[in-house]
């Protein structure tokens, strides 16, 4: 393991420091116990059964059965106590680590998002937790135990007979030959399986995901192929692990029957003047069963560790990307926000200068609405995005009410900003919890919101009304159905700044003219900003800002681009030519 995994899982293995120390200490008694009972019972062989007697002095055959039997049963106490510390030991770190990485992925900016595919986030969050809490349960705690083990049975072997132990010994230079070779072998598999299962799991996201659009094109075919070609991949992979993983034990057993072959030859054919008891040779066969125990669990382990050591890493390596994480501790709280917003020669590119936008300035006084028009990647939603901080600009200023932005705390400048998208996200909770989101509102602001976004009628409509409950994204209702839901949302939440990004795409035209009205009520004193596809929604704002290849080239009220006759002009003869 290297230094820099080793770094990363003591900082998960420290809240539990006392845990691990606890169940070392349960290790150590575990195994003085192990190695008394074949102890116990040479005793019994060479002292008393040799001799044909049942007593000596006042310590008799039966008093040593019933020591057996008391260390036995406290040896099983506390083999529980320590597998229950064990086990509860994993799944604390499993809440731990998926709970940290969950809040990472929260907290994270959108350029994270950006990034980092879902899927991605999804193995990490469920199987790599998994396997790092595995590491945990099977490993950390037993790997102390059984090199405390092998320690103490070679002890005491040495202590019975040196020339024996020696002998015996000598099979032990091929087990760890056999051992690092298989394990550098199956530490290669592991990394290569577990990059192509990150795969799958991504590949498995998007398809379920992207369900509806498979069905459209046709594509499942392609889609089953694919995914096949992955798993048998996936599948070749791991089967040479399958065959070492096999060889592994047979080894092991094979390595463990020549020692103690070697015990036997030896000690019957007084090889080197070796001479000892039965009772010696029934514990050195005892504890050559014992030594190859904990050797076979440490072989057996590797995967375990093998895979949580790339989880650590592939965890780690989201986590350590503290650049991603946004601050919502600093800058200044807001009150009686107007809602002017100026853009001041602002400048943002999303990498190195692959400039999005080129020294963009204008303004939105309270209560005037603004449209932005242009084609796509002129950098209209863009702009949307720096509003809210998404992304932080590279030259320029954006200010709220004369402050820059980078100088308001982000949580309470988002919460003046309410944005309605074109594809708006429904949560699989009720309508209610959909429209509050935590906020606390009363059911009667809830309607009330419903009623602005002329969305009373079909939730209403709904078995259980404001309580009927969502499918997965809000599948269960229309494109115009989550938009109307998403109106009611920002209603509710009564921001500062109204950011509509096509949002009466999937809307009726009856119903879209009283949503409007709702937003002309509210925007008396706020802010609006439309960006538009269809331009006939348009005519009514105040002004219009024209965007081509991240600048501004056009700027005015409807009217007064069309008598302009320039880009504006075109694209909007363009689109009602297009409706002709």
């Amino acid at each position: 393991m290297k230094s820099k995994t080793f770094k990363r899982f003591l900082d998960i293995a420290k809240p539990h420091s006392k845990t691990i120390i606890l169940l070392s200490l349960l290790a150590v008694i575990i195994n003085i116990i192990e190695i008394l009972k074949p102890y116990l019972v040479k005793i019994v062989i060479d002292n008393y059964l040799s001799f044909n007697i049942s007593k000596i002095g006042l310590v008799s055959i039966n008093l040593i059965g019933i020591t057996y039997l008391i260390i036995v049963i406290l040896g099983n106490i506390l083999d529980f106590i320590s597998r229950m510390k064990t086990s509860k030991m994993g799944e604390e770190v499993l809440y731990e680590i998926r709970n940290k990485i969950y809040k990472y992925s929260q907290y994270a900016n959108i350029s994270f998002h950006d990034k980092t595919p879902a899927g991605k986030l999804y193995v990490s969050i469920t199987s790599d937790v998994e396997d790092i809490s595995s590491l945990f349960k099977d490993v950390v705690t037993t790997l102390f135990k059984d090199i405390i083990s092998i320690i103490s049975i070679v002890c005491i072997m040495l202590y019975f007979s040196l020339k024996l132990s020696l002998i015996t010994f000598i099979v032990f230079p091929f087990v760890i030959i056999v051992s690092i070779i298989l394990t550098n072998l199956l530490n290669n598999i592991y990394k290569k399986s577990k990059i192509i299962r990150s795969k799958i799991s991504t590949f498995l996201a998007e398809s379920i995901y992207g369900a509806k659009l498979i069905k459209i094109f046709n594509i499942e075919k392609q889609k089953e192929e694919t995914f096949q070609k992955m798993t048998k991949e996936f599948v070749d992979v791991r089967t040479p692990s399958a065959i070492l993983q096999g060889i592994f034990p047979g080894a092991i057993s094979l390595f463990e029957n020549i020692a103690i072959s070697i015990i036997i030859f030896v000690s019957m054919k007084h090889i080197l003047g070796i001479s000892i008891e039965v009772g010696a040779i029934y514990i050195f066969v005892s504890y050559i069963k014992l030594l190859f125990e904990p050797i076979t669990r440490i072989i057996d382990n590797i995967e375990i560790v093998q895979e949580a050591v790339v989880s650590i890493n592939k965890i780690y390596d989201i986590l350590d990307k503290t650049e991603y994480i946004e601050d919502f501790s600093s800058g200044n709280s807001i009150k009686d926000v107007k809602g002017r917003l100026e853009f001041k020669n602002v400048w943002f590119a999303y990498s190195d200068e692959n400039w999005v936008l080129k020294n963009i300035s204008f303004v939105i006084e309270p209560g005037e609405t603004i449209a932005l028009v242009g084609k796509t990647g002129s950098g209209k939603t863009t702009i949307t995005n720096l509003v809210n901080r998404f992304y932080d600009i590279q030259k320029g200023e954006i200010l709220l009410d004369g402050i820059n932005i980078k100088n308001i705390n982000k949580r309470e400048l988002r919460k003046r900003v309410g944005t309605v998208l074109q594809d708006p996200f429904i949560f699989a909770r009720s309508i209610r919890d959909n429209i509050k989101l935590n906020k606390k509102l009363s059911d009667v602001e809830v309607e009330k919101a419903l009623n602005m976004a002329s969305a009373s009628e079909f939730v209403n409509e709904l078995p259980n009304g404001i309580n009927e409950v969502s499918k997965e994204r809000g599948e269960s209702y229309s494109a115009g159905e989550k938009q109307l839901l998403a109106f009611a949302r920002i209603f509710a939440h009564n921001p500062d700044i109204f950011i509509l990004d096509e949002a009466t795409a999937n809307i009726d035209t009856y119903t879209e003219s009283l949503i409007q009205k709702s937003i002309e009520i509210l925007s008396k004193q706020k802010s609006a900003i439309f960006i538009a596809h269809r331009l006939a929604t348009i005519v009514n704002v105040d002004k219009i800002l024209v965007l081509n290849n991240g600048e501004i080239i056009e700027e005015g009220s409807h009217s007064e681009l069309l008598n302009q006759n320039g880009y504006y002009a075109k694209l909007y003869n363009s689109y009602y030519q297009s409706l002709e």
